[in-house]
């Protein structure tokens, strides 16, 4: 019984069962997004039988691979990564993650009602997430958002990416920081986890400085739970390509990249969790702020301030992640 496959998803919802909510990107005109790539087609919400027959097929699919795991012992999870289904373990289904892009600019009863019937298929189900727009969230009215929390979902994914509004609108977002700030709020005081992303170098060269202290600005409004750090990395098709091809956008070094890192890290006055968990990233600088924020910085130093190889070597690996 085949299903639907989310192309995208965080990197945190690797062990996630992956539900196609929707198709595509309602926005798609960042100009550094692979949106850009992806989004060959119209945006489409689909229905909401059809998202069910999925769940009910990926049901299915976990009880083949539980009874094939019988008499083996607690083997299913490895039976199931076995045959790529990387969402089932020894206890079922933990966590879930709506795609693609906005899932919700779904109508608030509509997502209710996929959510609760994820729970419902799904018992074991532990945490449901979903990406998300700012402009979107602000579309919702706070009982819209406190309906969604109540149904069970769990966490949103938004890309903050600046807080500089001069480089929203230079990435063609489409949302001004203070409406950034104003949906971010939104999530929290409903209850919902926030996690939030940020593009180092976004700025390039000449706007590397006003991008790390709008950010954090921006992020010290918010008080999100999760900060979440990408590289920029420059992606064949996009507008941003073109841009660098033109000399219009130069791009920040490796060094540059960090002290930037450092520069938002220092400016920052959360309680959220910092995160760098994607390949792009130049340094695995993790951290819970405030407390770690001393540790966090003395580990940028330590390269910025170390030997030349060093830094050569970072660059190799800058330049390897552009490949």
């Amino acid at each position: 019984m085949p299903y639907e496959l989310t192309p995208i998803r965080p990197p945190s919802e690797a062990r996630s069962l992956l539900v196609r909510a929707t198709r595509n990107c309602p926005w798609g005109r960042c100009a550094f997004c692979y949106a850009m790539l992806y989004n060959r087609e119209r945006f489409q919400v689909r229905p909401v039988e059809d998202i069910k027959q999925d769940i009910l097929a990926m049901k299915s699919l976990a009880q083949e691979i539980t009874e094939c795991s019988q008499g083996y012992g607690d083997f299913i999870e490895q039976v199931a990564m076995y045959n790529g289904i990387f969402w089932l373990t020894n206890e079922g289904v933990k966590t879930a993650f709506i795609g693609d892009a906005d899932s919700l600019i779904m109508k608030t009863d509509d997502l209710v009602e996929v959510i609760e019937f994820l729970y419902w298929t799904f018992p074991t189900l532990e945490r449901v997430t979903s990406y998300a727009r700012a402009k979107t969230v602000l579309k919702k009215t706070p009982d819209d958002l406190k309906k969604l929390q109540q149904a069970g979902l769990s966490r949103l994914h938004l890309g903050l990416e600046t807080g500089d509004d001069e480089l929203l609108q230079y990435v063609d977002k489409g949302i001004t920081a203070a409406e950034m700030i104003e949906a971010g709020r939104r999530v929290k005081e409903a209850g919902i986890s926030l996690s939030e992303y940020v593009i180092l170098g976004l700025g390039g060269e000449d706007r590397w400085k006003q991008h790390a202290e709008g950010t954090a600005r921006v992020l010290n409004a918010i008080d999100p739970d999760f900060i979440r750090i990408r590289t920029l990395r420059i992606l064949p098709g996009t507008p941003l390509e073109e841009r660098v091809e033109q000399g219009e956008f130069k791009l920040l070094s490796p060094e540059g990249i960090l002290r930037e890192e450092r520069l938002l890290i220092e400016l920052l006055e959360v309680n959220s969790q910092f995160i760098s968990d994607h390949v792009s990233n130049i340094l695995p600088i993790d951290g819970k702020l405030p407390e770690d924020k001393k540790e966090m910085l003395e580990r940028i130093d330590v390269v910025l301030d170390g030997p030349q190889d060093l830094r050569a070597n970072i660059l190799q690996f800058r330049e390897l992640t552009h490949l």
